[in-house]
């Protein structure tokens, strides 16, 4: 049975925001080990549209962006929206049942299957389908934004934390 894990990059304040702050390299590779290992990603719409990047080749990037796109183009997303009509390769709309969905794909693979998108993770949290939430706090204040939790803060117990290069702190949560 598949794992679903919500981790995302947190400033101190709570916020998640890609465009405000950007991993260093050391939390960069760390990212593309998680995406090779991952058996895939559930997106919310905004988010997967964000990622839509990774699906075109761009020539000025390095090793490292070229590594990750191809570890996000093989993994299998789903997406989940009622507003989109389509979604791009490797990539299979969930538009209705989102419970229903989520758990037919937590039964039917195994390992690890990101969810990205704080909406998104709200509504599953709710559903009970998290397992795991990952934190990767960064020393960024930024005052306003998207929260990291979109509701409520579920009660979560600590499992393991870490340092990822010079100033980020990986927290491991799973459900209390």
């Amino acid at each position: 049975m598949a794992k679903l894990v919500f981790g995302m990059n947190q400033s101190l304040d709570g916020y998640v925001d890609h465009m405000a702050f950007a991993p260093s390299p050391t939390l960069f590779r760390h990212f593309i080990e998680e995406a090779q290992g991952q058996t895939g990603s559930v997106y919310g719409r905004r988010v997967y549209e964000v990622m839509r990047y990774w699906d075109d080749d761009h020539r000025e990037w390095d090793a490292g962006e070229q590594a990750f796109a191809a570890a996000w183009r093989s993994q299998p997303k789903w997406v989940v929206s009622r507003s989109l009509q389509s979604v791009g390769p490797n990539a299979r709309l969930i538009a209705d049942d989102l419970e229903g969905a989520i758990r037919q794909l937590k039964s039917a693979y195994d390992g690890e299957i990101e969810v990205a998108g704080p909406d998104l993770a709200h509504s599953l949290t709710k559903l009970g389908l998290i397992d795991e939430y990952r934190i990767y706090l960064h020393p960024v204040v930024l005052g306003h934004g998207k929260p990291y939790f979109a509701g409520p803060r579920p009660p979560l117990r600590l499992m393991t934390h870490d340092r990822i290069g010079e100033d980020v702190i990986r927290l491991v949560y799973v459900p209390a």
